[in-house]
């Protein structure tokens, strides 16, 4: 329902059957047209229909901000079993970049204040630029990326006329383009020439690091404040110099340049055969650094239970065939070379999972917190937060009482565990909008704990992020077809069988 003031009156119910139906409508206006056939428009209607649509995704992406941003102010994601907003974006709404998303929100849309007083939005006139069509998510993203940058000691009625200045930009150029004009406007915003305050700078550091892309390579990006910049120059003068920590030259000398223990003669060779450009070196010279840090104990010993370490999980298939994708315990994935060439340094041990290994895996009540070993075999089971879509690695997780909790009577099993993240653990209850975790009895994910809502009839849940080859999996049974008794003859199968069946996984840690 819509609250407002004919709400009291009745008339709340009639409004809010009013847009639900004008969805309804749009969405079967939208599959008319989809249905519809163009061939009789000339060439020059095409055009005009591709511009239409574009025109009208834009606006129907203005008013998709103000409906999350509704979500968020009568905190409506917990009606879909979502624990925050970001979540909700992420999850339910599938976008690419939810923090993005609700950037956008927060600077596009009608606010309230604490007092209920309705607030405009921050950016008036980007946030009417796209309700007219003009403007697409990447163009908004680029005017906010510009704005950020503004100094904070800027006066009000200039960072407004500058808003308003990159909004007209908007309507009639590319997101590329605004940026280009916004280091303009960033110019002339300080005509003293001041210098940028230490607060604008801590205000504007960032380093993030992509989802990896089909060549399961990653995007590096960044604002690195002065100093750290110049921390990154000494490194790079040193560990990125022509010859050193060359990963194709076997006979390159590793560390930096300046180290006592590397031979000028040899230095000067590998640097001839070194054929690699600048940015591949600083490449190189950062994986070098990374690995040296690990290797050194810098990390120290342990990390929610887990060596700091790359930690992967690869079935012993992958391993004979050589081939496939192997999941760390970080989320990232390695390809198998990748993993083989680990294998081959590695520090400390390969263990594969059949039957039982040489470590305990049930304590019952004799331990509370899981064990190193427990966590192996967990991470190989699961691979990250067992609540389904939850993108929380398995190296950030918490190791929960699936079956039932530890103040309940619940017991330190690996059979009776199963991975968390920290808002998601604390979620498990019998509270309203709260979750229970039950254990899967048929199907790929039997053996694994699965999440319900409290209330809900649905079965439950596993999380196939950390999983992804079950996404693909075709033979996944509907639960209406199995009797009781077939469901808890597999139940009973599976107790018996968890670490023999389920977890034939290998754990490398390096």
């Amino acid at each position: 329902m819509i609250y407002n003031e004919s709400t009291a009156r009745g008339e709340g119910v009639h409004v809010s059957t009013s847009l639900i139906a004008k969805y309804a409508a749009l969405q079967t206006l939208l599959g008319e047209i989809a249905d519809e056939s163009s061939d009789a428009c000339t060439e020059s209607q095409v055009a005009e229909l591709a511009i239409m649509h574009e025109r009208l995704t834009r606006r129907m992406g203005s008013i998709g901000l103000h409906r999350i941003a509704e979500v968020s102010e009568r905190e409506a994601y917990r009606t879909v079993q979502c624990r925050n907003l970001i979540e909700f974006v992420a999850d339910r709404l599938r976008v690419a970049t939810p923090k993005r998303r609700l950037r956008e929100v927060s600077e596009l849309s009608t606010m309230r204040s604490m007092t209920g007083e309705q607030l405009p939005p921050r950016c008036p006139d980007t946030a009417a630029a796209m309700a007219d069509g003009d403007l697409s998510h990447e163009h908004v993203s680029a005017v906010l990326d510009v704005l950020a940058k503004i100094p904070g000691a800027t006066q009000p009625d200039v960072r407004e006329r500058a808003e308003a200045q990159l909004a007209d930009i908007a309507r009639r150029f590319s997101p590329r383009e605004i940026t280009r004009a916004g280091v303009r406007i960033l110019a002339h915003l300080d005509p003293d020439g001041e210098p940028p305050s230490d607060r604008d700078r801590a205000r504007n550091r960032s380093l993030g690091l992509g989802a990896q892309d089909s060549l399961l390579m990653s995007k590096l990006t960044g604002h690195l404040d002065p100093v750290t910049r110049a921390l990154f120059d000494v490194v790079l003068a040193a560990w990125a110099a022509p010859g050193m920590n060359n990963p194709d030259d076997e006979h390159s000398p590793h560390g930096g340049r300046d180290d006592d223990s590397i031979d000028p003669a040899l230095l000067r060779e590998a640097a001839d055969r070194d054929c690699r450009s600048q940015s591949q070196r600083n490449h190189d010279a950062l994986k070098a650094l990374l690995q040296s840090a690990v290797d050194g104990g810098l990390l120290g010993r342990s990390h929610r239970g887990l060596p700091p370490h790359i930690i992967v999980s690869v079935t012993d298939e992958q391993l004979r065939e050589r081939a496939g994708v192997a999941h760390t315990a970080t989320g990232s994935d390695l390809p198998m070379a990748d993993v083989i060439a680990l294998a081959a340094t590695a520090q400390m041990h390969l263990s594969v999972f059949e039957d039982m290994t040489g470590e305990p895996l049930f304590y019952g009540r004799a331990k509370r917190l899981a064990t190193q070993a427990q966590r192996f075999v967990l991470f190989s089971h699961y691979g990250g937060c067992g609540k389904a879509g939850c993108p929380t690695p398995f190296a950030h997780v918490e190791i929960h009482h699936a079956e039932s909790d530890w103040a309940y009577g619940g017991v330190t099993d690996v059979t009776d565990l199963a991975p968390a993240c920290g808002p998601h653990n604390r979620a498990v209850g019998t509270g309203p909008g709260q979750f229970q975790t039950v254990k899967i009895e048929y199907g790929p994910d039997r053996g694994r704990y699965g999440w319900i809502p409290n209330g809900s009839s649905d079965p439950p849940r596993a999380n196939h992020l950390h999983r992804p080859e079950q996404i693909l999996a075709a033979d996944i049974p509907s639960a209406t077809v199995r009797t009781a008794a077939e469901r808890r003859l597999r139940f009973l199968a599976t107790e018996a069988s968890t670490v023999a069946a389920a977890h034939r996984h290998a754990v490398l840690t390096e």
